[in-house]
């Protein structure tokens, strides 16, 4: 019976968890982080601060969105070798805020919601889109051998 190495001691995996952990330790990505869970949670409460709470499935859909986008947003920083692809989750999250007045059934397209959702989609959009490019940003950088 022949035995083959874990996983774990594969180079290729040691290198792929540091540069992961260099992405993840910079200024950048840090800002980008603080601010996706300032706009995860600004999403989640932004019925009751635009003042929008009375349309019930805009705001039930507002409060579950943004507390998805900041749990996706928020495990980045410190599992990005393992969470890395739901960035992606995130600007599918911003996109559909963005769309979310006119897609919710009902009356939702008031211009307090579509301001509110349209601001706070791009950005969640925006930073969504951040976050997934860390890493394809340093691949590109590293010297190849």
């Amino acid at each position: 019976m022949t035995t083959h190495p874990s996983i774990e001691q594969h180079p290729d995996l040691a290198e792929m968890r540091t540069r992961f952990e260099r992405v993840t330790s910079t200024p950048r990505a840090q800002a980008v982080e603080a601010l996706a869970l300032i706009t995860g949670l600004y999403l989640a409460a932004s019925p009751w601060i635009v003042g929008f709470s009375g349309l019930t499935p805009l705001a039930v859909n507002n409060l579950i969105v943004g507390l998805a986008f900041c749990l996706c947003m928020g495990g980045l920083g410190s599992a990005y070798e393992r969470t890395h692809a739901m960035a992606w989750t995130a600007v599918v999250l911003g996109a559909w805020t963005i769309i979310a007045p006119w897609a919710i059934a009902g009356e939702m397209d008031t211009t307090r919601t579509v301001v509110s959702n349209v601001i706070a989609g791009g950005v969640a959009l925006c930073l969504g889109l951040a976050m997934a490019g860390m890493a394809s940003r340093d691949r590109g950088s590293r010297p190849r051998a």
